[in-house]
């Protein structure tokens, strides 16, 4: 009776997602390939930003057959001046958590065009969305966030740095 009652208690309970993958451990700081622009960046991973931001200057938007576009360039410091154009995926409202004041209201909020933009990080490649914003003041000119980071199936460890070492898809 009582192997009975185990086995109808283990059919009761719901049922368990297939094993999950592990996640991959990186470290804070990869190089991540950019296949439509033909480099490999620096890029910081970043649990505590939601998206992925790319360092773009002279954002301008348009319109093309009825849909919303983006022209930019590339705001690093091996740029060579290429105007790049996508199709805007979505805006982004991104809020500067330094400019809030006592009563935590934001002070700025900027809205960014959102693109989507294939990624590789080690052999793994993701189609990612990417805010554009002038990040030539950071050191890394690209951001990965908890998004694109799900995305790739990634876990972050602080204390490593490059571990994947140069992309190669």
């Amino acid at each position: 009776m009582k192997s009975l009652l185990a086995l109808l208690t283990l059919l009761a309970l719901p049922a368990l997602p297939a094993l999950a993958a592990e996640p991959t451990l990186y470290g804070r700081y990869e190089y991540i390939g950019v296949p439509e622009i033909g480099e490999t960046l620096k890029a910081k991973m970043d649990t505590g930003a939601l998206t992925a931001s790319l360092s773009a200057k002279d954002i301008e938007r348009f319109t093309r057959d009825g849909d919303d576009w983006v022209r930019f360039r590339l705001a690093t410091k091996d740029a060579d001046g290429k105007v790049y154009e996508h199709k805007i995926a979505r805006m982004s409202k991104i809020k500067n958590r330094a400019d809030e004041d006592e009563e935590g209201e934001a002070a700025n909020v900027a809205k960014r065009p959102v693109i989507e933009l294939d990624l590789c990080l080690g052999g793994i490649q993701r189609t990612v969305e990417v805010n554009l914003a002038d990040r030539s003041s950071f050191n890394y000119p690209l951001l990965i966030g908890a998004r694109a980071l799900r995305d790739f199936g990634a876990a972050v460890n602080p204390a490593r740095r490059f571990t994947a070492g140069k992309p190669n898809c």
